[in-house]
């Protein structure tokens, strides 16, 4: 059944465990996602990019999703969100394709900048009853910044600022940065738990963690118990997806195999079993 992140995310909240929100581009990676989600009995979100959905098609993307999850899945609470939406017509494209969840991203911009034009935006999405996302600091990648000489603490998320932008904007969920990067990036060597933790003293929304494919053990059940509700896995799927299709491709040359089904079949075993371990590495599993 189709939720919307801000139901999912209260009720993760509530009971001190994550839920995944896993980016998919295609329909093998999709039925990885709902078929572990259904194997661990775990509710979970499916992301798509805008990138994504120039790819696919926005309608048929969309609906193979949505088509999967009610058809083939309907025990599974499954929410369909946007992810890193970067302007206000990518917005209100995916509100109108039937997205009951958005991110806002214009964690690049100025503070100021940031919450008038989150504020905007969050009031029409309520309008639409779809929730919304939105980031505070700036979780960087390498393709932007020298990673070797950055400064963390002009891209991590300010707890009095968290307060105002949250209050004004409304917002249903809040990206954070403690010294996360995306796309198995080098991050900080340790992230700022106190940080974290004053976050979600100050602010009741659910938060979620970005560029957390490559986090592990320790580290992640230490940011569920100070107060992260989300993690977004995206490159951990792609480095899955991609292994197994070069594995199968490469394996007897003289033997390879053109049926497809059996290519991406492995391949879609593969990221089947990344999403099965990162649901029970967060927690939610065995809760529905």
């Amino acid at each position: 059944m189709i939720y919307n992140t801000k139901e999912i995310l209260q009720e993760a909240k509530k009971n001190k465990y994550a839920v995944g929100a896993f980016n998919v581009i295609n329909m093998e990676t999709t039925q990885a996602v709902l078929e572990a989600a259904k194997e661990m009995r775990s509710p979970v979100i499916i992301q798509l990019t805008e990138k994504t959905i120039d790819y696919a098609g926005g309608k048929n993307i969309f609906s193979l999703i949505k088509n999967l999850a009610n058809f083939y899945y309907p025990e599974i609470p499954v929410a369909i969100h946007l992810d890193h939406g970067k302007n206000f017509e990518i917005i209100k494209k995916a509100i109108a394709l039937g997205f009951p969840s958005v991110m806002y991203d214009a964690s690049r911009k100025s503070f100021q900048d940031n919450l008038q034009e989150t504020k905007e935006i969050a009031q029409y999405c309520h309008k639409k009853n779809v929730s919304i996302q939105a980031e505070l600091g700036n979780v960087p990648n390498y393709r932007e910044l020298d990673m070797q000489n950055i400064n963390w603490d002009d891209y991590m998320t300010k707890p009095e600022e968290a307060v105002q932008f949250v209050q004004e904007t409304k917002i249903d969920t809040l990206a954070v940065g403690i010294g996360n990067a995306h796309s198995f990036t080098q991050e900080r060597p340790e992230p700022d738990y106190n940080r974290l933790e004053k976050i979600s003293q100050l602010v009741e929304t659910p938060l979620v963690l970005h560029g957390a494919s490559d986090w592990e053990g320790e580290r992640v059940k230490k940011v569920i118990d100070k107060g992260i509700s989300c993690f977004n896995i995206d490159t951990a799927l792609r480095v899955a997806f991609t292994d197994s299709l070069v594995s199968t491709l490469t394996k007897n040359l003289e033997k390879i195999s053109y049926d497809l089904r059996r290519t991406l079949g492995e391949a879609r075993k593969a990221v089947k079993e990344e999403v099965k371990h990162k649901i029970k590495l967060f927690g939610s599993d065995n809760k529905i």
